[in-house]
């Protein structure tokens, strides 16, 4: 005969196994990427064929690991007439990283912080969820070489600069002079780490971008 404690331990049990199959049964399925880091860059600096090279640069990436599916569009502004602000580019989300179970943002508002609740929580980038398309994680401050630099041309809102200075590299075609504006891919160091715009390359070469903190490597948003 079971004494009651024997019978209080089995209800118990019983419960804690039923409340962790509820938990698995619902679990989220895992989503397909729609958000990387460029595992490489273009090897010629900042000159990435404008936006039509960067975008078939995240396209050849995606495909390469599966996700050839979606449209895929650099993360990257354009200043001057005709220019183009890297959030309208992207679709409206959600994004996820590699593998699909970290949502990098729901919408184009929590990934920019457009309120100002959405700036205090902030999105969910960072070293752990900012991965290239291969799941690898971008090296960051403390890694040796630190790569986390990654070219915007944007500011914080995801818009392109209007103060007629040079922030895109002459807008992805120059690897000489000029700027790029950079985000860090894991939120480490100036202007607060942030993902999209904490501060300008030492140049537009190959080099300078090393020098700077980064190999050229940019954002890819899957658009559908």
């Amino acid at each position: 005969m079971l004494s009651k404690r024997h019978w209080m331990l089995i209800v118990v049990a019983a419960v804690l196994a039923t409340a962790s199959y509820v938990a698995v049964a619902q679990q989220a399925p895992p989503q397909p990427m729609s958000f990387f880091v460029t595992s490489v860059g273009l090897g010629d600096g900042a000159n990435l064929g404008g936006l039509a090279g960067a975008d078939a640069h995240c396209q050849t990436l995606a495909t390469a690991a599966g996700r050839g599916d979606s449209t895929w569009r650099a993360y990257l502004s354009t200043q001057g007439p005709g220019g183009v602000d890297a959030r309208d580019r992207i679709g409206s989300g959600p994004w996820y990283a590699s593998g699909g179970r970290r949502r990098v943002a729901q919408d184009l508002g929590e990934l920019h912080g457009d309120t100002i609740d959405q700036a205090r929580l902030g999105n969910a980038l960072g070293k752990v969820i900012s991965m290239t398309e291969n799941g690898d994680q971008v090296n960051g401050v403390g890694d040796s070489p630190n790569q986390h630099d990654i070219l915007t041309g944007s500011q914080p809102d995801g818009r392109a600069y209007t103060d007629g200075m040079n922030h895109t590299c002459s807008n992805w075609t120059s690897n000489g002079d000029g700027t790029a504006q950079l985000g860090h891919s894991d939120k480490q160091g100036g202007n607060n780490g942030s993902w999209n715009s904490s501060h300008p390359s030492r140049g537009c070469g190959q080099d300078a971008l090393v020098r700077t903190g980064g190999a050229g490597l940019f954002y890819c948003f899957a658009t559908n």
